[in-house]
């Protein structure tokens, strides 16, 4: 008889065996294990003209945790935004492309199927004669109306009315609603309250699905909600800004608030993303989806930027739907404890 012990575990041998015939009688595969025999590695070529003996320390391992990929995340519900359902939680901007053609290539590279567009009296057409509707395939996104610029409730209804005529006529399900912006000052951008209030209340009534900009104000964003927008876009940081998501607490907030006993109510970060990072940290605190204009049209390589963006709301969202680990203050081993080789001596 020969004892040895194998993986911390004493282990009686009816016969003498080499490496390869022990591990041929566990049933081992032995390309796929390390040997270690008395704290010296046993290379594959040398199983089977290493003989084990009484005495010996046998280590035996194999690798753990891992694991091969999925080829798709796991499925996720769409976004539902009143009428209207959507896979991608990217809503892009049309402005401040350095050119149309710019414009539509980053469009399409983010994965967006909702992109925004102001409603104006000039410009109809630019030096070379082109419309911004000849860039946009209206088969493909739904048209997102917006009254940016709108300093009053009944400016902001005007337009609206006027975009809603518009993309009737293009027949773009976009007609159907509207990005209401009622702005307060021109230097800060941030929203008027009293008249976002009115105008969405207003546009409620004559059929539009309302998704309105605003503060992070929870108590706002509640008084939204109750006189029946179709979705509440708190701003992370100032329009335009890039400071990304400035007071993340007031979002968690609101997002309590406004999916209180109402889970799915889209609630859609409008404002401020600077970059991927920002729209991941959006997405992880529970919003539905983030709407962002300058961070690709102003970024330095703005087909790079779309790309990013895309990912990174995609990104979010999984971490978000997967539920993130508590915070500790001390460290916690990845790797099992269990199943380590005998320590040296």
């Amino acid at each position: 008889m020969i004892q040895v012990t194998l993986n911390g575990t004493p282990r009686t041998l009816t016969e003498p065996l080499t490496v390869a015939q022990f591990l041929e009688q566990l049933g081992y595969d032995r390309r796929k294990i390390a040997v270690e025999v008395n704290e010296h590695v046993v290379p594959l070529p040398q199983h089977a003209g290493r003989r084990l003996a009484s005495g010996d320390q046998v280590e035996i391992v194999t690798l753990v945790g891992g694991g091969a990929p999925a080829n798709e995340p796991p499925e996720d519900k769409p976004l539902t935004i009143g009428k209207f359902t959507f896979r991608s939680r990217l809503i892009t901007g049309t402005g401040k492309y350095a050119s149309y053609d710019l414009m539509r290539d980053c469009l399409a590279v983010s994965g967006c199927e909702v992109t925004t567009v102001a409603v104006r009296r000039e410009r109809l057409v630019d030096k070379e004669g082109r419309n911004i509707l000849d860039y946009l395939d209206l088969k493909r996104y739904t048209i997102l109306p917006n009254t940016a610029g709108c300093f009053s409730a009944e400016d902001a209804i005007r337009h609206a009315r006027l975009a809603r005529e518009l993309l009737t006529n293009l027949d773009n399900p976009g007609a159907a609603w509207v990005k209401l912006e009622c702005l307060g000052d021109a230097k800060t951008l941030l929203p008027d309250p009293v008249a976002t209030l009115k105008a969405t209340e207003q546009l409620v009534k004559d059929g539009f699905q309302v998704l309105v900009y605003t503060s992070d104000d929870p108590i706002m964003a509640r008084h939204l909600k109750e006189a029946g927008a179709a979705s509440v876009m708190p701003a992370g940081s100032p329009i335009g800004s890039g400071q990304g998501i400035l007071n993340a607490n007031n979002i968690r907030i609101i997002l309590e608030y406004l999916k209180a006993g109402d889970p799915d109510y889209p609630v859609i970060v409008d404002a401020g993303v600077g970059t991927a990072s920002d729209v991941t940290v959006a997405m992880e605190l529970g919003c539905d989806g983030v709407l962002l204009n300058t961070g690709i049209a102003h970024a330095k390589d703005p087909l790079r930027m779309a790309w990013a963006m895309r990912y990174a709301c995609e990104c979010g969202r999984l971490a978000f739907l997967s539920g993130r680990i508590a915070k500790k203050l001390y460290a916690q081993a990845s790797s099992p404890m269990e199943g380590r080789i005998a320590p040296s001596h």
